[in-house]
């Protein structure tokens, strides 16, 4: 039994009096499984588990980095063929127009966008373990790149007109347009043989690769608990804010004007400003045009919403109006005449690869590292939501292999950042997606236009591509109608969602989601610092304890207070839990403490004074105000953790109101509590019983121990 003592955390004996018979219960005793506490051993065997080289370990390994040759084999080509061919031929036509167009977003040319969206669909479907979702170019990482480009490019002493011609050679680095040139210093001749362009998407490939670094590295050491801070409210708002700052970057397209795009804190505003300063330059060709592609698009995309389930496919809208736009331009020579801003050449082919520019990775690691984390939260939580949808599982850390894997090799052949995209992960799987081999068919239809069309496209207008870019930002800004409900649901989670959408919108992009994360780190620990703590009541005929404010007809035990603090008990809410506990018990031990000692005092007083008068002696009886209650249960069921400044508090209690005769029993302490509590000597040897798996046990221990009517305990 001695041996026994060491492992149990809560044994008492218990019985029950039924016409005044008592009856034992059988004693709880549970034996504690003892836990190694060797970490060089635990470390070890973990090490050696992990480096053990098998055949069939290196067989799972290999399957587990290329998922592809695990699912490829087992293909129904019966069953999936069609779906998958129809839907990436559908997200292929969509996608054509959307990177042109996000390519002015991230500040390249549009042959990047088609790159970036061709080689994503061929490398996902190498690594990525999710069968429906679309990666490739995503708006707001397109912004976030934008503004990394212009800064370098600016610092680099490069004109930021963005409508200058760029000059395509044959290798297209070979070349300097000198209108594109300003100033270099010194420092900068090692760009000298790279015009704007070109020296655009060099950045834009350096910030890529780094983000893809990060993104494998963080897939290596499993922290993908990091998007755990990016709660849905949170990105739903920084997509939001973010989309009003696309939105503004495009406005100049609209409406012709030839303004350098802002960067920095409060560039929403200042674009604003620079536009209404420049609103007599505007362009009325363009505005024209601009107006006529809005009355398509958008009557056109309501209609694919709102009969989408009628249709086997939507509508390709916007590739027929960019076909529209394109023969309209040319034929109607609006450069020439109107002076319309128009995309250019677009060459054909394939450019050779090309390493990022090691030089820059120190001025672009910072912004790399936030556009990797929303990167990989963005398409873990797609993955996972179109997985549970459709009832498969998809690995997270696998997920951060791909999207990392993504942006790794493009960026050795001239592409920019991408990501999984809501819409057209959407797209791709209402029209019949079955596996990855719809993203193949995609990039095929791209690869189609690199290779053929895309020259094609020299005489689109930039405002339809500014169009397009601003059309397809009406979900992430549809999300206020969204608002009440959510409201509705959390106050805490809409003001999140207000303040990151405020501060992406109206101060900068990386600083808005800096800011959202640290508000959204405030309101949890503000909510653990300032929780709920209740009085519990008994519900008759039961075991259940449930809060006397929340429900009718609860009674309460005669000398027993139930408390349920509803956080863990740490330093920052320990006063809290102190307080709290005081005031619903309505015992605060040290005010009945110190009226004790006052009664002692003024009782000794009272004696002295008497036997100095030589007065006959009165027997002063001071007797305290006795207390109605005898014992107090803390009920821990939401109690996940205690910390030093936790344990002393608890032991400050149970010190506290052992000196006014109230016991304090713990109930319901899960076993982190329990070793907290068995490491911060909570309670002396032999008071183990003082702990106890449930509220119903404790209040019994009590009501026995004070000789209440109907309850005892029998001791053996």
């Amino acid at each position: 039994m001695a041996a026994e003592a060491n492992h149990v955390h809560s044994g008492f004996e218990m019985a029950e009096v039924n016409d005044g018979t008592a009856k034992s219960r059988p004693r709880i005793c549970l034996e504690r499984i003892e836990k190694s506490t060797d970490i060089k051993a635990r470390v070890l065997k973990k090490v050696k588990k992990k480096c053990t080289c098998t055949p069939a370990a290196a067989k799972d390994l290999l399957f587990s980095f290329l998922p592809v040759l695990k699912w490829l084999p087992k293909y129904n080509l019966k069953e999936n063929i069609l779906g998958d061919l129809m839907s990436g031929l559908i997200v292929g036509i969509l996608l054509v127009p959307q990177s042109i167009a996000y390519s002015l977003v991230a500040g390249q040319e549009p042959i990047y966008g088609l790159y970036t969206s061709f080689f994503a669909g061929l490398i996902y479907f190498l690594f990525g373990t999710s069968h429906h979702i679309s990666v490739g170019i995503f708006g707001v990482l397109c912004l976030m790149i934008g503004e990394v480009v212009d800064r370098e490019v600016q610092r680099a002493g490069y004109d930021l007109a963005p409508d200058v011609p760029s000059s395509y050679n044959s290798d297209m680095h070979g070349s300097v347009n000198n209108s594109t040139l300003g100033p270099l210093t010194a420092n900068e001749t090692s760009h000298l043989l790279c015009d704007r362009s070109c020296y655009a998407i060099s950045v834009g490939a350096t910030v890529t690769f780094v983000a893809g670094i990060y993104q494998v590295v963080m897939g290596f050491f499993q922290v993908g608990f990091v998007s755990v801070y990016l709660s849905d409210s949170l990105l739903s708002g920084f997509v939001t804010g973010a989309s009003f700052t696309i939105l503004t970057s495009q406005a100049k397209y609209l409406l012709g004007l030839h303004i350098p795009r802002s960067n920095g804190i409060g560039s929403l505003i200042t674009t604003w400003m620079n536009i209404f300063r420049n609103i007599h330059k505007t362009n009325f060709c363009d505005l024209i045009t601009s107006c006529l592609c809005l009355l398509v698009l958008i009557p056109a995309k309501e209609l694919n919403e709102r009969y989408k389930s009628k249709l086997k496919a939507p509508l390709p809208t916007e590739l027929v109006v960019v076909v529209v736009a394109t023969l309209a331009s040319h034929f109607g020579k609006l450069k020439e005449k109107y002076d319309s801003s128009v995309s250019g050449h677009i060459p054909t082919g394939f450019l050779p690869p090309q390493s990022p520019d090691w030089s820059l990775i120190p001025s672009v690691a910072l912004d790399a590292l936030a556009i990797a984390i929303i990167g990989f939260a963005i398409t873990v939580s797609l993955s996972e939501m179109f997985a549970k949808k459709h009832g498969y599982t998809v690995k997270p850390n696998q997920e951060m292999y791909a999207i990392g894997f993504c942006n790794i090799i493009p960026s050795f052949f001239h592409c920019f950042t991408s990501s999984a995209a809501l819409a057209k992960t959407l797209v791709k799987e209402s029209t019949g997606c079955r596996t990855q081999i719809s993203g193949v068919v995609s990039s095929l239809v791209i690869l189609l236009v690199l290779l053929v069309i895309a020259p094609l496209f020299y005489s689109l207008q930039k405002c339809v591509l500014g169009v397009i870019t601003i059309v397809n930002l009406r979900g992430a800004l549809r999300k206020f109608s969204d608002l009440p409900k959510m409201w509705r649901l959390s106050k805490v989670d809409t003001v999140i969602w207000f303040v990151t959408m405020l501060s992406s919108a109206l101060i900068s992009t990386e600083l808005g989601l800096l800011i959202g994360v640290c508000f959204s780190m405030l309101c949890v620990i503000m909510r653990t610092q300032r929780p709920e703590g209740h009085l519990l009541g008994w519900v008759p005929e039961s075991e259940v304890y449930e809060p006397l404010p929340e429900y009718r007809n609860l009674q309460t035990k005669p000398g027993i207070r139930v408390f349920r603090f509803e956080a863990p008990i740490y330093y920052a809410n320990k006063k809290s839990f102190k307080s709290m506990l005081y005031k619903q018990t309505g015992v605060n031990p040290l005010w009945e403490l110190a009226a004790k000692r006052k009664a002692e005092k003024r009782k000794l007083s009272e004696k002295m004074v008497n036997a100095n008068g030589n007065q006959a002696e009165i027997s002063v009886q001071l007797v305290a105000h006795p207390l109605e209650c005898h014992t107090i249960v803390i009920d821990c069921c939401a109690v996940q953790f205690l910390d030093t400044a936790g344990i002393h508090t608890l032991k400050e209690v149970h010190k506290d109101y052992g000196e006014i005769g109230i016991q304090v029993l713990l109930a319901h302490c899960n076993p982190s509590v329990r070793e907290s509590l068995e490491r911060g000597e909570y309670l002396k040897k032999g008071e183990e019983q003082f702990l106890f798996h449930s509220v119903h046990q404790a209040v019994e221990y009590a009501l026995c121990a004070h000789g209440q009517p109907g309850l005892c305990t029998s001791e053996t």
